[in-house]
């Protein structure tokens, strides 16, 4: 008993929670707390004390934690993928509509491909005129005059 509570509600709540979480913030954290949470309702099952309960959670949880975490996320790990975006930055472009951050309007093309674009010093920018491309934000390119 748990605060006058079956310990075997009080396990499966701590899944429930676990499982939860992990489904929200997808960090591999608190998925092994309910794996801890799995084998101390399995002690709690067979008819193991409160303190017993408490231990194997606290040790599959932390080993768990510490051990299976790092390697999870190594196997898991999504690779970064260049985008059309990460291409164009530093490369040449030329101004097809003049760049007027105050007025928001700006067209480049680089690599045959039409931007939105910003100056990076709020400088206007004629149409015609050779830039280079600094940065993406969001999906304007941000330039600078040549």
């Amino acid at each position: 008993m748990i605060f006058g509570i079956n310990s075997l509600y009080v396990w499966v709540a701590v899944i429930i929670i676990g499982v939860a979480v992990e489904a929200f913030t997808l960090d591999l954290s608190a998925i092994w707390f309910a794996v801890g949470a799995v084998f101390a309702l399995i002690a709690a099952s067979i008819g193991l004390g409160l303190p017993a309960q408490l231990l194997i959670f606290v040790l599959f949880a932390a080993v768990l934690l510490i051990l299976v975490r790092p390697f999870c996320r190594r196997f898991l790990r999504t690779k970064n993928e260049p985008t059309n975006a990460d291409r164009i930055i530093g490369e040449p472009a030329i101004v097809i509509q003049e760049i007027d951050n105050m007025q928001e309007t700006g067209e480049i093309k680089v690599f045959g491909q039409l931007w939105t674009a910003r100056s990076v010093d709020d400088s206007l920018i004629p149409q015609g005129a050779a830039v280079k491309v600094i940065a993406i934000r969001g999906v304007k390119a941000i330039v600078e005059k040549v």
